[in-house]
């Protein structure tokens, strides 16, 4: 699903009270961490990243990345902050994916 404008808006207003679930941080990047961060969508459909300031890769470099290599949308970066969007596999746990297709 690519997301418009006001999908965009609206996933940034439900992630506002959101506290980051993943953070990359010394070990940079890795297709485990790709994984696990995967799965979480999985269940979740929207969380945020929080890049450490130790961490060796900038946040043009993590958006890259998550988006290259799966189907997971960056909603929102703000700072070492990024808002992620995956549509979920599992039917009874769209929730929000369906609010977002009715707008």
């Amino acid at each position: 699903m690519q997301l418009r404008g006001k999908q965009k808006r609206f996933l940034r207003a439900q992630a506002n009270h959101l506290q980051p679930l993943f953070a990359v941080g010394k070990e940079g990047l890795s297709d485990n961490w790709l994984a696990q961060l995967d799965g979480a969508l999985d269940r979740r459909e929207l969380i945020k990243v929080n890049i450490l300031q130790n961490a060796d890769v900038t946040t043009d470099e993590v958006k890259t990345f998550i988006e290259d290599q799966t189907d997971i949308q960056v909603v929102q970066t703000i700072g070492r902050v990024l808002v992620l969007f995956k549509v979920s596999s599992k039917e009874n746990l769209r929730q929000l994916s369906d609010q977002v297709a009715r707008i």
